[in-house]
């Protein structure tokens, strides 16, 4: 939620076609390839669906033969596994787990006819269905991607209060860094900002070194993934390969010097060793860059501290920013009195989820 804008213009970005936002999601049209493509490049998304069909579904009996119509045979094997989940909104069918079990049985109806057996073990591939219903109207969706995109496979460990890799990447984009100036976390965990912006400043594909559900689909499937992840590999060996070993203009800082070693170790897995300079600082009291871009997640009481300290961090941190006007600052944080802490009212705001957290995005950028 809240970065479909940005969802769409990588996928415009990336050459997919009929792309259109809505809310929490972003629909566009492709073949099995460009599926591929999508899970192994995409920064901000959280996964790739393919959309097997929509329909009225006011009662139980509807959603069942809604569900039964679909040509799931032709998708799901005999021995796949077919996993269900998904959520209702403004809908009389408001019981998800009611609906999981309709979905399911109309899911085993339908593949034991196709099929001509009567029992499905579900040993085989992954190909987990979700439902959404919503004002009536249900649609039904096959997960490509399995575990969430922003499981990179970088980040083994983390602490507390790290941010999701798919966040991280909408902050980097919201402050539209590209690597060509100085960027600093001054608060930075486990290291998933900095990370991020690495990624993204050389153009690496987040997906390139992680399993996909679909990768397990069959030789065709497989076979589309595995052409994706070598371009992008051969795409990432080039840019690294440029980069000669010569640090990126990116700065971490913690005061926890497990999370400093925490991070080092992830942005090692990245392969981005020795060119993020990460070490242990005091936020309040660093010498920073008189230009550049600042992303932070600060403790704001939910994860890490309790809301007074992490308040009173806040004003501290802000007094030692006061004279910075030349940094842009993007900090994310859940406390509606922050910029009234912080001390510094911002130019933008957008609301952003971390998790399930509701947060804003406090942009302050040159006027």
């Amino acid at each position: 939620m809240g970065v479909e804008g940005l969802v769409a213009d990588e996928l415009k970005f990336g050459g997919f076609h009929d792309v259109r936002a809505e809310n929490g999601r972003v629909f566009f049209s492709a073949g099995l390839s460009d599926i591929a493509r999508a899970n192994v490049w995409l920064r901000c998304g959280a996964r790739v669906l393919i959309l097997l069909g929509a329909f009225e579904a006011p009662t139980f009996d509807a959603l069942f033969e809604g569900v039964k119509a679909l040509p799931l045979g032709g998708l799901i094997g005999p021995e796949d596994a077919f996993p269900v989940k998904g959520h209702t909104l403004k809908s009389a069918l408001q019981s998800v787990p009611a609906c999981q079990s309709i979905v399911k049985k109309a899911a085993v109806e339908s593949l034991r006819a196709h099929h001509g057996v009567f029992e499905l073990p579900e040993t085989g591939a992954r190909r987990q269905l979700q439902f959404i219903i919503q004002n009536e109207r249900a649609e039904i969706y096959l997960d490509t991607t399995g575990f969430s995109l922003y499981r990179r496979g970088y980040k083994l460990e983390q602490n507390e209060a790290s941010l999701r890799e798919t966040l991280a990447a909408a902050m980097v984009k919201l402050a539209r860094y590209r690597g060509r100036e100085p960027f600093i976390d001054p608060m930075c965990g486990s290291g998933t900002l900095v990370i991020e912006a690495a990624m993204a400043a050389l153009g690496l594909a987040p997906g390139m070194n992680r399993d996909f559900d679909a990768e397990a689909w069959g030789e065709s499937w497989h076979s589309a993934f595995a052409i994706a992840k070598a371009e992008a590999r051969a795409r990432a060996d080039a840019k690294l390969a440029e980069q000669g070993g010569h640090p990126l203009p990116i700065t971490g800082r913690d005061i926890d010097p497990a999370s400093v070693a925490l991070a080092r170790a992830n942005a090692k897995r990245a392969g981005l060793d020795g060119l993020i300079d990460i070490a242990v600082g005091d936020a309040c009291q660093l010498d920073y860059p008189a230009r550049g871009v600042l992303l932070c997640n600060p403790p704001y009481g939910k994860r890490l501290l309790d809301i007074d300290a992490a308040r009173e961090l806040c004003r501290q941190w802000g007094r030692a920013l006061t004279k910075m006007g030349g940094l842009k600052k993007y900090i994310i944080s859940s406390d509606e009195d922050f910029e009234r802490h912080f001390g510094q009212q911002a130019n933008k705001k957008r609301k952003l989820y971390n998790g399930m957290i509701k947060c804003n995005l406090y942009m302050y950028t040159d006027k």
